[in-house]
C-alpha cells in the first residue's frame, strides 16, 4: 500500500535511521513508503564488520539484505515504514543535507 496521502508532512525535515544490528531486510519499509525512500541491498564488509555479534548472526542468516535509505529528502514522516518494520530498526531523526 503506497499512499503518498497519508503522508502529508512536508519532506526534508526528518529522515528514517536504519539500526543495522536490527534490521533483516524484509523489504516492509520499500513496500509501504509511498516515496521511494528506501531499497534492500547487501551490506559492506565495513558495514557488517561493525555490527554486534547477534547483528552478525542476523546478518548471516538473511544473507547480509538489509534496508537503505537512498532517497533521505523524499521522507514526509507519515511513520508508515516505522510501523511496517517487524524488527524494530527504523527511527525518525532530523535530516541534515
Amino acid at each position: 500500500m503506497k499512499d503518498k496521502e497519508l503522508c502529508s508532512d512536508i519532506s526534508g525535515r526528518v529522515a528514517p535511521v536504519v539500526n543495522r544490528n536490527r534490521c533483516e531486510g524484509k523489504d516492509d519499509c520499500v513496500q509501504v513508503c509511498p516515496f521511494d525512500v528506501f531499497e534492500v541491498s547487501k551490506i559492506s564488509k565495513e558495514q557488517r564488520a561493525k555490527l554486534s555479534i547477534i547483528g552478525k548472526i542476523k546478518a548471516f542468516n538473511h544473507g547480509g539484505m538489509q534496508a537503505f535509505v537512498v532517497n533521505p529528502s523524499a521522507c514526509h514522516a507519515c511513520k508508515l515504514c516505522i510501523d511496517a518494520c517487524p524488527e524494530n530498526a527504523l527511527t525518525l531523526q532530523p535530516y541534515t543535507p
